[in-house]
């Protein structure tokens, strides 16, 4: 068994569809898709990039309301459309100069396994599919209690800042009167 380990890493890469957002897909009159995102994953991802890891978003769905969250949130590695995100995530590594072991990767289904498979962190949201969660549990990676699109992508953002010893001193950045409850 390998396990996972946040420590190490400087890049975290997300699936979309029920990672970010809770896997409803909604379609406009006119045809156009419509996500809901939460506001505290994007501050999660704000803290990602405080501590100077990179954020990718690979997704098999393409849409624009995606672009738009991306940019809103600074993500500069944005792939849709995207059929082996295993190959997509390993040609982003090879660019930014980073083992398998510095990648991170959050999923929810079958297609996000072969990427979760070849990095050193994998997650997954609490409604992720049930033979991901089987995954996550022989990698020991982070399970989250949240579902994806409520607060799952935040608590595997701080689980990473845990993990890298930065967690309190962010914390301390908001609520510096308070160091009892920077660990809660």
């Amino acid at each position: 068994m390998q396990l996972s380990d946040a420590q190490p890493l400087k890049l975290m890469a997300f699936d979309i569809d029920g990672v970010m957002t809770d896997g409803r897909l909604h379609f406009a009159p006119d045809g156009s898709e419509l996500k809901s995102f939460n506001s505290q994953d994007g501050l999660g991802i704000a803290f990602l990039h405080k501590a100077k890891l990179d954020i990718a978003i690979i997704s098999g769905r393409a849409a624009p309301v995606v672009e738009a969250r991306a940019a809103n949130l600074g993500i500069k590695h944005v792939y849709q459309g995207v059929r082996d995100k295993k190959a997509r995530l390993d040609e982003l590594r090879v660019a930014l100069k980073l083992e398998w072991r510095q990648v991170g990767f959050m999923g929810d289904d079958w297609v996000d396994l072969p990427p979760m498979q070849a990095c050193g962190f994998v997650a997954a949201p609490a409604n992720a599919h049930a033979r991901v969660h089987a995954f996550i549990a022989q990698r020991a990676g982070l399970l989250c209690q949240a579902a994806g699109g409520r607060g799952a992508v935040r608590e595997a953002c701080e689980h990473i800042l845990e993990r890298q010893g930065l967690l309190s001193d962010l914390w301390a950045q908001f609520c510096p009167e308070e160091p009892a409850l920077r660990r809660r």
